[in-house]
Order: C-alpha cells, then sequence, then structure tokens
C-alpha cells in the first residue's frame, strides 16, 4: 500500500460483564472533576433499572445528575437543538453521559461540543468544521450495531431536505466508553438484527471501501468473523451472553474500521430511505447490502473472497467468483432468518419515488466517494429498483 493512512480513536476502554458497575470509579480517567453530569439515555433504561441504579451510584460519589431523555430515535437536527436549549445549556455540566443506542450516543456527541461552541450544528455537517473540544463525554452502548461510541461521526435526520446527514469531527471522540453485554440481553429481535447486520455493513463497507488500509482491515476482518458466528444465535436465543459479548465486540471493531476506512454506497443508499421513509437505519442498510455488492462485484471480488473464506463460507480452493457468490447467498440467508425486508413496498416506497431517492442519495458525496465504483443516477436507480420486485 501506498498511500498514507491514519487512525485516531478514544481514550480509554472498558470492557466485560458488569463493567457498568465500575462508572463512577472510572470518571477519574476524564480530563477534568466531575460533579454535574448530563446523563442521555431512553425511558427502556428508565424501565429496567439501569438509570435509578446508575444515578444512585453517582449520588454516593457526589455527583448530581441531569437525565435527558428527550433524543428521538433517529433524532433531527431541531430535536438535537431543542434538548439542548432546553435542558442541557441551562444545567452546565462538566461532562455528558450516554447510556442507550446510537441515537442517544450520537445526540450525546453534540451536546458536549456544543457545551463549548457556539455554532449552530448546521454550520457543522461535513468533515471537521468543529472548532474547539467538548466536554468529557462517556458513551455506554446499549446495541450491538452502530459503533458509534468509537466513531467520529454523528448522524442527524434534516427533515426540510429528507436526508440523514453526517457531522464528522476528531472532537467528537469519547473519552471514556464502556462496553457492558448485560445491557444488550434483553434486546428485542427486530433491533439485534438491524443493529447485528448494521455493524457487519460497517465492516464490509470498510474492507471494500477505497480508503481501506492495514488497521481498518484488521479491526473489520474481526469484527465480521464475530458477528458472522454470532448474529443468528444472538437473535434466536437473547439471553446468550456468548453470543451478546461476541456482538458487541464486533460492533466495536466495526466501529473503529470505518473510522480508519469509511462506509460507501450502501450508507450512502441508505440515508434517504431513513429520510424520506423513515426506514431505520439498520433496516435500510440491510435490505440494500446484498444489491449494491453485487454491483460492486467485479471490482471487490477478490475482496469478498477473503471475507468468504474468514468466515468459513469458503473454502480455500474455492475460486475468488464461487467464494464471493457464497458469501452473497449467506448474507441473503441472513436477512431471511432474522426477518429483514426485503420489500420496499411494505415502507410505502414506490416506483414513483425512484427518481427522488437517487437524486438524494447522489448527494452523499462523502460516502460514494468511499465505493469502490463511481454510480450514476440510473446504477442507483436500479439499485432500488430491485427492492420493489
Amino acid at each position: 500500500m501506498n498511500t498514507a493512512y491514519h487512525f485516531q480513536g478514544v481514550k480509554h476502554i472498558v470492557h466485560g460483564p458488569n463493567s457498568l458497575d465500575q462508572l463512577p470509579e472510572k470518571l477519574a480517567l476524564l480530563d477534568r472533576p466531575v460533579r454535574r453530569i448530563a446523563f442521555i439515555t431512553q425511558p427502556v433504561m428508565e424501565e429496567n433499572g439501569v438509570v435509578s441504579r446508575v444515578v444512585a451510584a453517582l449520588k454516593a460519589k457526589d455527583i448530581e445528575a441531569l437525565i435527558v431523555r428527550d433524543v428521538q430515535p433517529e433524532p433531527t437536527i431541531e430535536n438535537v437543538e431543542s434538548v439542548y436549549r432546553d435542558q442541557i445549556e441551562p444545567f452546565a455540566p462538566d461532562a455528558v453521559l450516554a447510556i442507550g443506542g446510537g441515537s442517544v450516543l450520537d445526540a450525546a456527541k453534540l451536546f458536549a461540543v456544543r457545551l463549548t461552541n457556539q455554532q449552530p450544528l448546521r454550520e457543522w455537517l461535513g468533515i471537521d468544521l468543529i472548532p474547539a473540544p467538548g466536554v468529557p463525554l462517556v458513551l455506554v452502548p446499549t446495541t450491538a450495531g452502530t459503533g458509534s461510541e468509537v466513531t467520529p461521526n454523528a448522524i442527524v435526520t434534516i427533515p426540510d431536505e429528507e436526508l440523514k446527514v453526517g457531522i464528522v469531527s476528531r472532537h467528537l471522540l469519547p473519552q471514556l466508553i464502556i462496553l457492558d453485554a448485560t445491557l444488550t440481553l434483553d434486546l428485542p429481535k427486530s433491533i439485534t438484527a438491524a443493529t447485528g447486520m448494521d455493524a457487519f455493513i460497517h465492516s464490509l463497507e470498510s474492507y471494500i471501501s477505497t480508503k481501506a488500509n492495514p488497521i481498518s482491515d484488521m479491526f473489520a476482518m474481526e469484527s465480521m468473523r464475530l458477528i458472522g458466528a454470532n448474529l443468528v444465535e444472538a437473535y434466536e436465543n437473547g439471553q446468550s451472553l456468548k453470543a451478546r459479548e461476541a456482538m458487541l465486540l464486533g460492533s466495536m471493531y466495526g466501529g473503529l474500521a470505518l473510522t480508519a476506512a469509511g462506509t460507501a454506497a450502501v450508507h450512502a443508499l441508505a440515508y434517504p430511505l431513513g429520510g424520506m421513509f423513515n426506514i431505520t437505519h439498520g433496516v435500510a442498510n440491510s435490505m440494500l447490502l446484498p444489491h449494491v455488492m453485487a454491483f460492486n462485484l467485479d471490482a471487490i471480488v477478490d475482496r469478498l473472497a477473503n471475507v468468504a473464506r474468514a468466515l468459513d463460507i469458503a473454502q480455500h480452493d474455492d475460486s475468488d467468483e464461487s467464494a464471493a457468490d457464497k458469501l452473497l447467498a449467506r448474507i441473503h440467508e441472513w436477512t431471511a432468518a432474522i426477518a429483514i425486508p426485503q420489500d420496499l413496498r411494505v415502507f410505502g416506497v414506490s416506483v414513483d419515488h425512484l427518481d427522488a431517492l437517487a437524486v438524494a442519495a447522489s448527494k452523499v458525496k462523502r460516502l460514494l466517494g468511499n465505493n469502490p465504483k463511481p454510480l450514476s443516477l440510473d446504477d442507483i436507480k436500479a439499485i432500488y429498483s430491485r427492492l420493489l420486485p
């Protein structure tokens, strides 16, 4: 490899069953003392007792917590701004803590930097547009999918453009993450499926990205190995701590892979489906994955073959073409086994929407630039059409 590459990551990773119990002590690792913390979470974490347990542990260390529970699923830019203005800013916390899924983690990242930067979020859409670091940030994922806990990315929905857009900055990286698989044991099957496939797609797209490098390849391959061996088990037997642990690690490795190499056309085409039809991000990605990979096949057959062999889907004496075909077939089997829809009509999409979807996807140049093959508007429309059988 003749090109230079750059890897950045979080400062501290705490991992293991029940490691959330270490949170109060681990706050000492942050760059400043914490006496007031904004705790971003979601109602399910209150219902299962996690919030009260954490608040009590923080109180025992004389740390006051403001519970913020109003971040929407797939949050809009206005939702993030209003929650910041009405709750976070008046509280003036020393740090931000988030326990929840990807939407909660992404919003927490933006709250942390809004506390130290005056610009509205719309001025940060894109790459490296946030001027200054935020307050210390602690992220605890409760799904095994987005890998947001280790990425410098935050995704927001722009309703007036019917699109999801990324804010990317080194200042969005947390100082501390805690990976506690016990928090994922009660995930519903639908969330296990969508987030698990999302994590796999992060890694596969990073592996075939034009920006792939030895560091991203290492994380991507281990992520795919873990997820490929455990996704169906986690879906069918949600109380399997072994499967949940593997999925949580696989998700984190996927986040590290995309941090180093970036995702590509699957994610680019998924964003308009989320913005226009509110299709959950992981579901949209999962539906698109086999069709985008089929489009890219002639440019990445050797890479797909490597994945197939690493996951024991193909043998070393299989040709690259045969091994790649076996991987795509296995992806179809996974999506069927975990009940991922394969028809966009169930979400209200019709042929009449294809032009608008294609135009919107073509604007996601940050990700399309990572794809191993360029996509024309007709190419994008053809991929969407495959999901309107």
